[in-house]
């Protein structure tokens, strides 16, 4: 008896190209039917991983700015000492290397829409500059004076909870009022599993599509497979785990459910566990100590590099990915953290974010 496939065309709901069924979806998709023809400035929260940047494309899709440029930055992967520069520009001579003036983003996006990711991530100094920005609807370049009138729709992005950094003081009151003024929440993907299977049959197109392959279909016991996953990654993780069974696929017309790879998140082991574990068997250290040298002797550097990435991964996770605070639970700066962070990134296995 031949597999029943599952490879109907995924359907996209109200005006946007958003994948899914479920009333949380639906709620986001007429949030976004809401806000596209207006220029207000919009809050998108949700989970690593939960598309915020493909609801705010959508919002710019479909809206009366399409026509008009969308620029997106990434307000945690700028150092701090360029994200001003690169947000509002500079005049030559600004700082040492300015040899010409240069416009920044915000110039960029006029007449279109500009997408603040991580925006909890921007230092204070450079959220006061923002917030005037928002307020004149105009820019100064770095080190200039000259006044540039702005028409730009701001979307803002975050993945951790910025009501709890203003009562932390870690931001602006004043400036997160300003970009609250439409919110959108983006669910985690496990809180509508029933969108489960139309992403997949989306991302399973999408795979094909991009390896020049013929579609592929996905059996019953693949969907299966899927549904009772929790994804931690959100979509982000349902995406790649869809990419790697197209390819694990191989010549197949059908992913089945041996194609499908899940990595069960790893288990958080405290730092006096890790110290138990790299001297087991060594007996119990002088002075009652965690630590033990083991009989064999071990590897200081890679076991140094163990605790710094356990408590990296830890401080990130507590944190919801967010660098800023993560470093202030370690008492580092955040260019320390993330300095820290490439460097172990390019020998260990990637730091949860």
């Amino acid at each position: 008896m031949e597999p029943t496939i599952l490879n109907t065309v995924p359907r996209s709901i109200g005006r946007t190209s958003l994948i899914g069924s479920s009333p949380e979806i639906r709620g986001v998709d007429a949030s976004v039917g809401l806000i596209a023809d207006r220029r207000c400035n919009v809050l998108i929260e949700g989970e690593t991983g939960t598309g915020k940047e493909v609801v705010a494309r959508e919002i710019h899709r479909t809206g009366n700015r399409a026509r008009g440029p969308w620029v997106a930055v990434n307000c945690g992967a700028i150092p701090d000492t360029l994200l001003e520069a690169e947000l509002f520009g500079h005049v030559k001579g600004a700082f040492t290397g300015a040899i010409q003036g240069r416009a920044g983003k915000f110039e960029a996006a006029n007449h279109g829409t500009i997408f603040l990711d991580e925006i909890g991530d921007m230092p204070f100094a450079v959220q006061a500059k923002l917030l005037r920005v928002l307020q004149e609807r105009e820019v100064e370049r770095l080190g200039g004076n000259e006044r540039i009138r702005l028409d730009v729709r701001v979307i803002a992005a975050t993945n951790v909870n910025l009501r709890e950094r203003v009562l932390a003081g870690l931001f602006r009151e004043d400036l997160y009022y300003r970009l609250n003024v439409f919110a959108i929440t983006l669910p985690p993907l496990r809180e509508r599993p029933g969108d489960v299977a139309e992403l997949a049959r989306h991302f399973t197109a999408k795979a094909c599509a991009a390896e020049g392959m013929k579609a592929k279909g996905l059996d019953p016991s693949a969907v299966e497979q899927l549904a009772i996953h929790n994804w931690p990654g959100n979509v982000r993780e349902l995406e790649n785990v869809v990419e790697l069974a197209v390819i694990l696929s191989g010549s197949r017309e059908t992913i089945f459910a041996s194609d499908i790879r899940l990595t069960a998140r790893p288990e958080r082991r405290t730092l006096s566990g890790m110290a138990m574990s790299a001297a087991a068997g060594a007996g119990t250290a002088p002075g009652g100590s965690h630590v033990a040298l083991p009989s064999g002797g071990l590897d200081y550097q890679q076991t140094l590099e163990s605790f710094e990435h356990e408590l990296l991964t830890q401080a990130l996770a507590r944190t919801r990915g967010n660098k800023t605070a993560a470093a202030e639970l370690l008492r580092l700066k955040r260019t320390t953290l993330s300095a820290r962070m490439r460097v172990l990134e390019s020998r260990m296995p990637r730091l949860v974010a």
